[in-house]
């Protein structure tokens, strides 16, 4: 399965999936961003290496709404995601053996793992609110 782009028309599908066991890994990015712009083949090629997992490429101006003040500092961001717990937050370099790794760190951890480390610090704790993909699409509705 390859990524899909978050739309409109698609919201209640990344919400269903967030609400199922699997792990959703969404990459924020901007079209007007030639990083952005080369990376996407790459992501569409980390889903195709990962096809238990689901993939969603979110356009942070066309979907401003969702993403609100999600601070993202730089591109491509990634967030994984499981349940309601945010695993990883943050910008990435654009290559795809070092996105494949983090996911497969990310995804290999236990859920007391996850839950251990999502309140393990400041920075952690935030993104279980401010970067939470489950939370953004409900306040968006």
């Amino acid at each position: 399965m390859s990524s899909i782009t978050l739309e409109s028309h698609n919201r209640a599908q990344v919400s269903d999936w967030l609400g199922s066991d699997a792990w959703v890994v969404a990459c924020l990015c901007a079209a007007w961003c030639d990083t952005c712009k080369q990376y996407r083949n790459s992501f569409d090629a980390l889903a195709l290496r990962h096809p238990d997992k689901r993939f969603v490429w979110i356009d942070i101006e066309d979907q401003a709404d969702v993403v609100g003040d999600v601070d993202v500092d730089n591109f491509p961001t990634l967030l994984i995601q499981r349940h309601d717990k945010v695993s990883f937050f943050g910008t990435v370099l654009p290559d795809l053996q070092l996105a494949d790794r983090l996911v497969q760190a990310q995804t290999e951890k236990s859920d007391d793992e996850i839950q251990a480390e999502s309140v393990a610090n400041a920075e952690r704790r935030r993104w279980q609110t401010e970067c939470n993909l489950q939370i953004r699409l409900k306040e968006a509705d």
